[in-house]
């Protein structure tokens, strides 16, 4: 029988530890050394291996880690985990602040804003129940995510009981985990210590910690946690102000940020923004922004949401990281169409979380505006922290070796003529087929999932198609032979005749995807599919005039000079009846007028991020309906679908008055017209 000494004693400890925590994660002031932590942790582990009946799931010994999972389960949000709207400039905010001004009328008054650090790392929800953890999840898809609480339960600023009283009897608590940078490092020189390969930045570091089925190996991870709101609520009361309930979880014994700041008005905002970029390197953990959110709950509540994102908080993104590096060549790509585009190849440099080689110089016109030379030390941006740009030229650096970049005047894969429009910046291959490199484009995107659906057939093998001389067009995939394909490397029964099987099913598609796979230029899938819908057959498509495709939604000179040229092809030509003959088919459509259409005569225009569908998808829906989806807003603008990130559409739109809605008001309309999502 446990003794009421030895009871006395775990409580207290374990009261210790819980205050040292507290001291260190969330006050950032440690009272005592590691040492004597470690001292008490060893004495409470001690007393509970002694007496299971000690122990406890909130005690400070659960940190070490549980048995290993087989896998994660499902957990379901009762509170969806949204997304946030991005800005990326002032304009963007003054834009937010204008529309919550607008919605709130007089009552806004000089908005309350809270503004915090948007931190790089993982978002979660801790549930607590009477005080005590009962669950972490991941964010996922905002509605459900995976159950990861053996892994959050070995954070140490994640408190396995909540300190105080008044807390709601349930609690959710949502915030990101990530890694310290010191922490980051750490681990990395252990993983290069080990011989093993090193993290690249610290977000996927925190990613794969958290994803570990075996929380013994998340436990080794130096992970922290920053709270930034709560979910689902049930009883008890929490104050009517965003910080002031931020205050109350610090209290309650959860890390909040110690940079988090209430300011007035949109211009304080950019005041505090610029403030903390200036901070940004200096500070111990990694951010790609600002959070904004209004901070009085009473307004959020009237100010309400939009789709998947909430319309009174914003984050504002710090622009991509750039760095400084060697330009040592470059190279010229010959493209689909035969646009001919050059790549710097770069000596390799670290920047935005990856390791860079290649950047895009786009064309003739921009390398005239950088100056750039070769040997030159070059600033790289990745743009949207995904494409590495070259974004000016540090001439003070330059040696006196460098050479200048001649663009060429015949194709550097074929050394056919190389031609530029007066009109246009991009020099182009007119070696059309004949060119190695524009068959292999043309068969990549032939192939592509939104064209073809060509299964198996990847760029590698596209290549070695091409280059062993199996193929001299599209039309060549239909005739391929399976001792052919054996031959070449990589290729074995198996993945040929899974090839043969995909192009085989390929043969049955719809015309609007026929006519996308073609490649012609500027006629994307939108183009397509109002083509097919116009036309409704092949035939009648082929033999409309250049006047005739002019009355095709969203079809201008260019794109109907375009068909023109590719249907007074030849080549081209024979190429398509050497795809009919291998029997490729597609059902002909119902030529329909959109007169009498729901949204007949109307012109809409959709911008911003759409969560539920692409945007290409939202117009040939729209187009089906009888609209007319144009790519920018003018007065004859009937409506304007706006997602997170719409910016200068967005913004004319509101100018002029257009009436303006989201994408769930878009789905409704969908649904209320009958069309199948």
């Amino acid at each position: 029988m446990v003794s009421r000494e030895m009871a006395l004693e775990v409580e207290a400890l374990r009261e210790q530890l819980e205050e040292y925590n507290y001291q260190y994660h969330v006050l950032d002031d440690p009272s005592v050394p590691d040492a004597e932590y470690d001292r008490c942790l060893r004495r409470l582990l001690t007393l509970e291996a002694a007496d299971s009946s000690l122990l406890r799931a909130d005690s400070p010994t659960q940190r070490v880690g549980a048995s290993p999972l087989s896998h994660f389960q499902s957990v379901s949000h009762e509170v969806p985990m949204l997304s946030l709207e991005n800005a990326f400039d002032n304009q963007d905010m003054v834009e937010f602040n204008r529309r919550i001004l607008s919605r709130l009328g007089e009552e806004a008054g000089s908005l309350e804003y809270a503004c915090e650090p948007k931190l790089d790392g993982i978002a979660v929800s801790l549930l607590y129940v009477d005080g005590v953890l009962e669950r972490g999840a991941t964010r996922g898809d905002g509605r459900s995510g995976e159950d990861i609480s053996q892994n959050v339960r070995t954070i140490p600023s994640v408190p396995l009981r909540l300190r105080g009283s008044g807390f709601p009897p349930v609690l959710e608590v949502r915030g990101e985990i990530y890694l310290p940078k010191e922490g980051f490092e750490r681990l990395n020189e252990l993983a290069r210590a080990a011989g093993e390969k090193p993290f690249v930045n610290p977000r996927n570091a925190a990613a794969g910690s958290l994803r570990q089925l075996d929380p013994r190996v998340t436990a080794t991870r130096p992970l922290e946690m920053c709270c930034y709101s709560v979910g689902l609520v049930k009883g008890g009361e929490l104050p009517e102000r965003h910080v002031e309930i931020l205050q109350k979880l610090k209290e309650w014994g959860l890390r909040i940020n110690s940079q988090m700041q209430v300011v007035n008005g949109i211009e304080a905002c950019d005041a505090y923004y610029e403030s903390l970029a200036v901070k940004r390197d200096a500070l111990p953990y990694d951010i790609d922004g600002i959070v904004f959110k209004v901070n009085i709950l009473a307004l959020q509540e009237r100010l309400g949401w939009v789709s998947r994102a909430p319309r009174w908080a914003i984050a504002r993104k710090f622009p991509a990281q750039e760095e400084m590096t060697e330009l040592v060549n470059v190279e010229f790509q010959v493209g689909r169409t035969g646009a001919i585009t050059p790549v710097a190849r770069l000596k390799p440099v670290f920047v935005g979380g990856v390791t860079v080689s290649n950047a895009t110089l786009h064309n003739s016109d921009e390398i005239e505006r950088l100056g750039a030379c070769i040997g030159d030390t070059v600033v790289i941006r990745r743009a949207g922290d995904v494409i590495p740009k070259v974004v000016s030229v540090v001439t003070s650096k330059r040696p006196g070796d460098a050479e200048a970049i001649i663009f060429p005047r015949r194709c550097p894969v074929c050394n056919s003529e190389v031609e530029r429009e007066a009109d246009e910046a991009i020099y182009r291959c007119l070696g059309g087929l004949v060119c190695a490199a524009q068959r292999k484009a043309a068969i990549r995107h032939f192939a592509s999932r939104r064209a073809m659906d060509i299964e198996g057939l990847g760029d590698k093998l596209v290549d070695q198609l091409v280059d062993e001389g199996l193929l001299e067009s599209v039309a060549g995939l239909y005739t391929l032979k399976r001792e052919s394909l054996l031959d070449l490397e990589r290729m074995g029964s198996k993945s040929v005749d899974n090839l043969l099987a995909a192009l085989e099913r390929s043969k049955h598609t719809t015309l609007p995807r026929f006519i996308f796979a073609l490649g012609i230029r500027e006629v994307g899938e939108a183009t397509a599919l109002n083509l097919a819908n116009h036309f409704g057959n092949w035939e009648a498509l082929v033999a409309a005039s250049e006047s005739e495709l002019l009355k095709v939604d969203d079809i201008g000179p260019i794109v109907a000079d375009h068909l023109r040229q590719f249907f007074d092809s030849r080549t081209s030509m024979d190429v398509v009846t050497g795809l009919r003959e291998a029997g490729l088919q597609w059902p002909n459509l119902a030529v329909q007028s959109a007169e009498g259409l729901p949204l007949a005569g109307q012109t809409w225009v959709v911008t911003g991020k759409l969560e539920s569908m692409g945007r290409s998808d939202a117009k040939a829906h729209l187009q089906a309906l009888g609209a007319k989806v144009a790519g920018s807003v003018s007065a004859n603008t009937s409506k304007i679908v706006a997602g997170p990130g719409a910016g200068s559409k967005l913004a004319r739109a509101t100018q002029l008055g257009i009436e303006v809605i989201d994408e769930a008001a878009l789905i409704a309309l969908l649904n209320r017209e009958g069309v199948s999502l």
